[in-house]
């Protein structure tokens, strides 16, 4: 059973998602407001966490920027109704690993939950995490552990969301290669969802602010990620 952690304000709000998680039989604890919940994080071990940004006090970026800083690979839903372009982009910037506005339907938030979960768990692809093949990869100064699904460059580790580890490690499996945006869209989504659920969709501009953010962390490095016009993505071999 996952262990979610709600971070909102809104009473009634909190009370009936909880209610509705329990009943799909997550383990839920709660929090209303930035202090609450690090305290919470400090003490107990969570699988997810869904946090509303509009918390009184200090915002919820300022909680997502604090667990990216604290607890890597914690995957982090942000559930806001800040609903502009600018708003989406910043939270996915600023680390989280998915995003949904309110008001929004149960089954869709279900479904992006259990893909976030998923990811979490295991990788989302295997060609370059299989227990058969090698478990690092090294690109220059860049070595991939699949194992424990983490990176460092120049000795120092990369902290890198679910989707950012598993589309730096595709990349770098078809280092030299052009990874289209199917490619990398079928690997986030490679694990079936369950029945009855579809799969979380993605918003459009997602792949393009992962790519940003990854080629910000290679910067102190001779990698780089390539735009091919009108095909995809490639990793260059330093």
């Amino acid at each position: 059973m996952a262990t979610l952690l709600i971070v909102e304000d809104d009473a009634l709000l909190l009370d009936a998602l909880t209610g509705q998680l329990k009943q799909l039989d997550y383990s839920v604890c709660t929090a209303s407001s930035v202090p609450q919940a690090v305290a919470l994080l400090q003490m107990q071990a969570v699988d997810g966490i869904i946090l509303d940004l509009g918390l009184p006090g200090a915002d919820g970026m300022e909680l997502l920027t604090w667990v990216r800083a604290h607890i890597a690979g914690l995957p982090v839903l942000i559930l806001t109704a800040r609903d502009g372009v600018e708003d989406r982009v910043q939270g996915l910037n600023a680390g989280a690993d998915d995003y949904l506005t309110k008001p929004f339907n149960m089954q869709e938030l279900q479904a992006r939950l259990q893909a976030m979960l998923r990811r979490a768990r295991q990788p989302a692809f295997t060609q370059a995490s299989s227990t058969q093949g090698p478990q690092l990869t090294t690109l220059g100064p860049l070595v991939l552990d699949h194992a424990s699904q983490a990176a460092a460059l120049n000795g120092d580790p990369l902290d890198l969301t679910q989707r950012e580890w598993e589309l730096l490690a595709l990349l770098a499996h078809r280092a030299g290669e052009v990874v289209t945006r199917d490619d990398v869209l079928a690997a986030w989504r490679a694990s079936p969802t369950d029945p009855g659920q579809a799969a979380a969709p993605l918003a459009s501009n997602a792949l393009e602010v992962y790519v940003h953010r990854l080629r910000k962390k290679l910067d102190a490095s001779p990698l780089n990620i390539r735009n091919i016009r009108g095909l995809g993505y490639m990793l260059n071999k330093p």
